[in-house]
């Protein structure tokens, strides 16, 4: 199974250190900077992880997190965001997402994270 993950970012220093973490553990990082593009990219590119921001310009992370669902389940994904906020946390993970990490990111958190849901995903 190739590992890619689409990271969904419009800060392009956090989709840098994510990428380079990514590439770092063996994954294959995809970035989109929106919601619109991240479904594009979602549906051309099949990643098996989306780490998914909820401030974005246009469509936010929670509408993309929904449209996402409707397009399937199978992919795993992982709210990344500096919104601090339990009401979006709970509705994030009612909508489906795996886990819910506030920036600044953990990074051995988010690869365990990653790690946990890769396993889930495979059996």
């Amino acid at each position: 199974m190739e590992k890619k993950i689409l990271i969904v970012d419009d800060d392009p220093q956090i989709c840098a250190q994510l990428k380079d973490f990514l590439i770092k553990k063996g994954f294959n990082p995809i970035i989109a900077t929106s919601g619109e593009e991240a479904l594009e990219k979602g549906k051309k590119e099949k990643p098996i992880i989306v780490l998914l921001e909820i401030k974005l310009p246009g469509m936010d992370g929670l509408m993309t997190l929904k449209r996402i669902r409707e397009i399937t389940e199978q992919i795993g994904i992982i709210i990344i965001t500096g919104v601090r906020d339990e009401n979006i946390a709970e509705e994030a993970i009612r909508l489906g997402a795996y886990s819910y990490i506030t920036k600044p990111l953990d990074l051995d958190y988010l690869e365990m994270c990653l790690l946990t849901k890769i396993l889930l995903l495979t059996t």
